[in-house]
Parts: C-alpha cells; structure tokens; sequence
C-alpha cells in the first residue's frame, strides 16, 4: 500500500493503511482564537510554544503551523514559527496556509520533509502550490473542491481529487506525497456530510490508492458535546480507511477513539499501543 513519509531533522513519520494512526496537532492556528492571534501580532510566541510541547506530550505526531493572522507580515511570521517549533520538537511539521508565499518561506526554514496544506483543485491553487511542493521535496495535503466550491456529490469530490493528483504526477510530483482530504463539512448543517466523508475516505483508499485526512472536528462545528461526536466520527473514518486527521490531542476522548480504532481495525500489532495507553492513563488517575 502507498505510504506517504514526513520527517524533521532526526525523526520521521510514515503516513500508511498498515501504519499507526498519524495525528496531526491542530492548535497552532490563530483562526478562532483571538487571544493568540492578538499574542502572536505583538510578536508573542509563548502560547504556540506551549501548544507545541501539550501537543506532542498528549500524542501528536505532526504539528500543524499556521500563521494567518489578519493584517500581519504572514510568510515572516510563518518562518520565525516553523524556527521555533523545530527548535522545541523534532515532530514533522504541517504547514497551514493559503498564501503560497508563507508556504515557501516555512518550507525554506523547515529541516526534513514537510506537509503542505494544502492544494486545491483551482488552476490559480495548482500552478501556485505544485510547484513549491516539488521544489522543496515535500508532500501536499488535496483538498476536495475547486473553481465550483465544494460540492455534496461525493463524486465530483473524487473527481477533483483525481485531477490534483494527475497533475501533481504533471510536476513530478508521486500520489504518495499526495494526501487527500474529502473536506468534513458541519453535519448540523450538512446532514449527509459524515456520510459522504466515510464514501469518499473508502473510495481513495480502495480506487485512487492514496493515503487520507481530514479536518476531523469540522463535524460538529455549532453542536454540544462536540468531544463526543468528534471521537465518534474519527474512530468510523479509521475503520472506513482514513490514515491521518487534523485534529486535537488535548481531547483525551478522541485519543481514546483513535487508539481503540487502530485495535479494531487490526493495525495495533498485539494491542501494544491500546494497553500502553491503558497503562499511562491508570497512571494519571492514581497521580
């Protein structure tokens, strides 16, 4: 099977059906949270570097980075934040942003192979994003939509996922350093969406031989007991195929589910990783 491979410095990490579930952190993001984006305008780094280290304690494997704050000197704040959080993990990073110039210039500080995310199935996202991708050896996540938006006909989603990865392969560019993402709409107003991601997830493995992710808490945007219902979701779409997702690590819960998953989906070779959890969990509590 595909296995797509990140790495930093000292360490790497492979994307894969056969592999442990990869969990990519997603706090380092200002979208939402105002006190860090006021912080991290002012040139305060303190939070994301405490984002970091829970993150990686709780269990993330990748560290997503994304430096969109409103009206700041993105692709600046972009380097100065990859400089940091190599310099407090040697976790694989996943560099979040829509401007390709912020790509380019995490990617110019990043030390390994890392993720972009993302690229979309737009000429303008293409021609702007492959290119980057190729020259700098790393691997891009393929967002699901393209000049149209995002459909609800999962199979226009797959085309548009067929067409980032024919012309990624155009650039160079192999599936194994394509990682697609079905995009998880809210299904408080979508009612169908976790349906149509669990379509999509088993149709990229099984037709397009791909490695996935998603945006694993988009689901329960605008419901209660979000934790729940995101610890739910990510444990269908592990057995539906799905590699990687983009989600919270501080949620013990939906730890819990990932790790419980991997034991049902038969990739927790002897249950080891469920009974270490187990383990440091009694741990906690006796502490």
């Amino acid at each position: 099977m595909t296995e797509t491979t990140l790495s930093s410095i000292t360490k790497e990490v492979v994307i894969g059906v056969d592999r442990p579930f990869v969990v990519i952190g997603e706090r380092i993001n200002p979208t939402g949270r105002k006190k860090l984006a006021e912080q991290m305008a002012a040139g305060d780094y303190s939070r994301v570097e405490a984002d970091a280290l829970a993150q990686v304690e709780a269990g993330a494997h990748v560290l997503d980075v994304n430096a969109g704050v409103p009206m700041a000197n993105e692709p600046k704040m972009m380097r100065d934040m990859v400089a940091l959080v190599q310099s407090l993990s040697d976790a694989p990073l996943c560099l979040d942003s829509s401007m390709p110039a912020a790509l380019e210039a995490g990617l110019a500080e990043c030390n390994g192979k890392a993720l972009v995310n993302s690229v979309t199935g737009e000429e303008e996202s293409l021609e702007a994003v492959l290119p980057l991708v190729k020259k700098y050896g790393a691997a891009v996540v393929a967002i699901c939509n393209d000049e149209e938006g995002i459909s609800e006909d999962t199979d226009k989603r797959f085309a548009v996922a067929k067409k980032i990865i024919e012309r990624a392969a155009d650039h160079g560019i192999t599936k194994a350093d394509v990682v697609v993402d079905p995009l998880v709409m809210p299904v408080g107003a979508v009612g169908n969406s976790g349906r149509a991601a669990l379509t999509l997830v088993r149709r990229f493995r099984e037709e397009l031989e791909v490695n996935t992710t998603c945006g694993a808490s988009n689901v329960s945007f605008g419901l209660p007991n979000r934790v729940d219902l995101n610890g739910a979701f990510v444990a269908m779409l592990i057995g539906a195929g799905l590699t990687s997702a983009i989600t919270n690590p501080l949620h013990l819960d939906v730890m819990t589910s990932i790790t419980g998953a991997e034991v049902l989906a038969g990739i927790d070779d002897r249950c080891k990783r469920w009974m270490k959890r187990c383990r440091r969990l009694a741990k906690e509590v006796a502490a």
